[in-house]
């Protein structure tokens, strides 16, 4: 199998990009920042928006990274079918872009919150879960201010009909429960795909869920979804976008 090449696209502001650069060294992928005035991803399989604070939330969170000339290298690799991951930040910059349906809003608390989550997989599949089981619960990392998710509910209902909710946000047990939502998401939605399902967006932090030393490693298995998911593709030819 060839060596998996992650683009970890950098923003001002960014701050989770070394996270996810030290779980693909990890595994041994090739894995390497891009600075967002780029406007070409060459030779990649997968790419990953970070969390932070692109551009210091000015305005809202992702409204102005979503302008950034590497966004349309994003979409259109994306376009391809290829794997985008977009965690916290990414989420709300995937959002903003229209990539993934709906918004990220203010924490219902209007507080920041930073803690450990219990999740459910309510949708095993794609890129970046697809070696996971339905139901499955998994523990990773929250640190946002602006991570309630929201959508109409014609859009909402559209999520659910099709499959597209892949996390929600639960207690211990897998309970989606309203004292179990960090944020007051709407359907307590943590994650989401596009219809496509190539495009992942989720608040919590997978790339700091990797090592027994921060408190948890479930994260990892994102990306050894990712890694299965790449293994099973026709031979990769060399992307330029």
């Amino acid at each position: 199998m060839t060596t998996p090449r992650v683009a970890v696209v950098v923003f001002p502001g960014t701050w989770s990009d070394r996270d996810f650069l030290d779980v693909a060294d990890s595994l041994g992928w090739a894995a390497r920042a891009v600075w967002h005035t780029e406007t070409r991803l060459d030779a990649i399989d997968a790419v990953a928006l970070p969390g932070g604070f692109a551009h210091g939330d000015h305005l809202r969170a992702g409204a102005i990274a979503r302008f950034s000339p590497v966004m349309r290298a994003v979409s259109d690799f994306a376009a391809q079918g290829g794997p985008v991951i977009g965690s916290c930040n990414g989420f709300q910059i995937l959002s903003e872009a229209g990539l993934l349906p709906g918004a990220l809003l203010r924490n219902d608390h209007l507080e920041f919150r930073c803690a450990w989550q219990w999740l459910r997989v309510d949708a095993a599949t794609g890129p970046f879960l697809g070696t996971m089981r339905d139901a499955d619960l998994i523990r990773l990392p929250i640190s946002h201010g602006e991570g309630r998710y929201y959508a109409d509910e014609a859009t909402l209902d559209d999520l659910e009909a099709s499959g597209r909710v892949v996390l929600r946000y639960t207690d211990a047990d897998g309970r989606a429960v309203a004292e179990a939502n960090p944020n007051g998401s709407m359907r307590s939605i943590a994650g989401i795909v596009n219809e496509r399902g190539n495009i992942l967006g989720l608040m919590p932090h997978p790339e700091r869920a990797a090592d027994p030393e921060t408190g948890g490693t479930d994260g990892l298995a994102f990306f050894r979804a990712l890694d299965a998911w790449l293994a099973r593709q026709p031979a990769r030819a060399e992307r330029r976008l």
